[in-house]
């Protein structure tokens, strides 16, 4: 991408995400899913790891996605509308490994994100999110594996990278990188993300739109 393509990307990111952006709906279901009429990316992570807390960074918004001090309280599909005219849909997914949920709610998550996943066509990538101070677990792994049999192109994003020092960041960056590198269907760029600070929040604006474009 050329300079002034990337300041290009920059800009549309900046309007788009100081524009209109509304909750559509929760879908407990596939069958509640709202029609495949527009480009959707959508965000998965580990309970726990700050997923609301991002988005509501990257909209601009305090309380468009909802935080819980219960990880795993996310037990739905919540999509919202970006644009308008409507440009995209992000969708806030049921955060997954929360060990103390009972196992029956665990295996209808696990269902709903797999179907979710592997068949909405309209849906162009996949941010999954890890916590920069632990880095990526048996359990992220199997999140990228189900996307790289889907052929779904997703991208590792980095969260709560405000909490370790910039050393630690900078070794589990590259660790996030090597593993990237051996998926088949990830992007090859780390995006460190703060919630708290806004690091890495533009950056991950243009990787929202560069995905739908």
């Amino acid at each position: 991408m050329s300079e002034a393509e990337d300041s290009n990307l920059d800009e549309i990111a900046r309007k788009l995400f100081s524009g209109p952006i509304t909750f559509l709906k929760s879908a407990p279901g596939l069958q509640f899913l709202p029609d495949a009429d527009v480009l959707e990316v959508a965000f998965a992570g580990r309970s726990n790891v700050g997923k609301s807390s991002l988005i509501n960074k990257l909209t601009n918004r305090n309380g468009l996605a909802r935080t819980s001090n219960t990880p795993g309280r996310t037990q739905e599909l919540n999509f919202f509308d970006v644009g308008e005219p409507l440009r995209l849909r992000l969708v806030d997914m049921p955060g997954y490994g929360f060990a103390k949920a009972p196992k029956d709610i665990v295996r209808k998550w696990r269902y709903l994100v797999n179907d979710y996943l592997r068949g909405r066509a309209v849906l162009k990538r996949a941010m999954v999110l890890i916590d920069a101070r632990h880095g990526i677990k048996e359990i992220d792994r199997e999140i990228m594996k189900m996307l790289d049999e889907a052929a779904v192109s997703y991208h590792l994003v980095l969260t709560k990278a405000d909490k370790i020092k910039a050393s630690e960041l900078a070794a589990v960056t590259a660790a996030t990188e090597e593993e990237a590198r051996k998926r088949p269907a990830a992007h090859p760029e780390i995006i460190p993300t703060s919630s708290e600070t806004g690091l890495g929040i533009d950056q991950l604006r243009k990787a929202v739109v560069e995905a739908v474009s």
